[in-house]
């Protein structure tokens, strides 16, 4: 069984869409552990905030068939992926780290870069995995959020029953 960490992030229907992605995740996944769901300002945008989180799970699945899993679910949720990069998204599913699996490249990355790039992808990962080890830097999660920068730290909880 491989440990896989998945962001969540939805910004249009936000409470809705993440209580529905977790639906379906335990559904093909079976026990899912959460972190606490943040609010957090859109980047590289303007518009609604999102609702974040990262989720752990265990698969006997590979690396690629938990991806084209975590597309479909945003395919059922009506993710559109035509157009800016930066938009609104009903549904953003990143497989974050598979294991201690390294990919490098398309069509799937792993680990993904953003983990060290946002608070709200780092933050509730350290929350999950904190004494986990980043498998390319060997810095451990909780290690790395200590360090990351405090003007990108802010993370408001939302109290959301998943």
């Amino acid at each position: 069984m491989a440990r896989v960490f998945v962001s969540v992030g939805s910004n249009v229907d936000p409470a809705d869409n993440v209580k529905s992605a977790v639906s379906m995740l335990r559904a093909r996944f079976g026990r899912v552990q959460l972190s606490n769901v943040y609010r957090t300002a859109p980047v590289g945008f303007e518009g609604d905030d999102f609702y974040n989180l990262v989720a752990a799970l265990d698969t006997d699945e590979d690396a690629h068939e938990v991806a084209e899993a975590l597309r479909a679910v945003e395919d059922r949720h009506g993710r559109v992926r035509t157009g800016n990069k930066w938009g609104p998204r009903t549904l953003d599913l990143d497989l974050l780290l598979y294991d201690d699996l390294v990919l490098e490249g398309a069509p799937l990355a792993i680990p993904r870069d953003e983990i060290t790039e946002y608070a709200f992808v780092l933050g509730p990962l350290a929350e999950l995995a904190g004494s986990r080890k980043h498998p390319v830097l060997g810095t451990t999660f909780s290690e790395l959020w200590r360090s990351f920068d405090g003007a990108d730290r802010a993370l408001e909880p939302v109290n959301l029953r998943l």
